[in-house]
């Protein structure tokens, strides 16, 4: 009996190392995005913030953040970044080493799609032979259907700040659930957020539920896949559910746990 292995992997975060061994013993590797390592929450001299600014001040801006201080944050940020003269010329520069060295460490044959926390339109540019780009598009692994579905939902209401030094990936929900609603009926339903299920969207150490995606909930009650698999959250209430025949799973903060999520057929 043949037995297909596919290897998944979310929120990289610039762990380029162990990216490169996270196609080991798999017929496909698949990635759910967030490559970039904009903000280290645990090494604060790490990440591009901290290479630009040091140590104290991630810290300072990582704080703000724990103390759910948005706000705060937001205006902290973009007072470092106005303290200098090229901002975006240096965030750009250190994404795109990001991005070389990340898709170079990528094997054969991969299938990946963006998180909230990279940019979509630099893939192209460094996506090689054998690193398939996916956003509102499936694939067929091992016999099975693949759907992918990349980016975060923006909150109800809320606009992106144009101008900035990074443009996360961030999509209405129209705009998220139209990207579903193309795929049609898979085997494997690919996301980087999870479905709106209260137990897969809340971070327990963030103290807050992320914003799940109520189109991805509706296609596998509709459609019934094998599996639906996603990250997003780092510190899951559940890394797992099951949504009638379907297994959801949080497959992992990657960063950390340098392990992928394994898939059998």
């Amino acid at each position: 009996m043949i037995v297909v292995r596919v290897n998944v992997v979310s929120d990289v975060h610039g762990n380029a190392e162990a990216l490169a061994r996270a196609g080991d013993g798999a017929d496909a590797l698949v990635v759910l995005g967030d490559l970039i390592d904009f903000v280290d929450y645990h090494d604060h001299s790490g990440g591009i913030m901290g290479r630009v600014f040091g140590p104290e001040r991630v810290a300072r801006f990582a704080q703000l953040r724990r103390e759910r201080r948005h706000t705060a944050a937001g205006a902290y940020a973009r007072e470092l970044w106005t303290g200098l003269e090229d901002a975006a010329d240096v965030v750009q520069e250190a994404i795109r080493a990001q991005y070389k060295e990340l898709f170079a460490a990528m094997t054969a044959p991969t299938y990946a799609t963006p998180g909230n926390v990279d940019l979509p339109h630099l893939w192209p540019e460094f996506a090689g032979d054998g690193v398939e780009v996916l956003d509102g598009q499936a694939a067929e692994i091992g016999g099975l259907r693949f759907g992918f579905v990349g980016g975060a939902m923006l909150p109800p209401g809320a606009t992106l700040r144009r101008g900035s030094v990074f443009q996360p990936y961030l999509r209405t929900a129209e705009d998220f659930g139209a990207a579903v609603a193309a795929l049609g009926p898979v085997d494997v339903l690919c996301s980087h957020v999870p479905p709106a299920v209260p137990e897969l969207t809340y971070d327990v150490v963030a103290r807050r539920a992320e914003i799940g995606s109520t189109a991805l909930l509706d296609a596998i009650t509709a459609y019934r896949p094998r599996w639906a698999v996603f990250g997003h959250v780092h510190q899951p209430l559940s890394a797992r559910a099951r949504v009638g025949g379907t297994e959801c799973a949080n497959v992992g903060h990657f960063q950390r746990t340098g392990q992928p999520y394994v898939l059998r057929w």
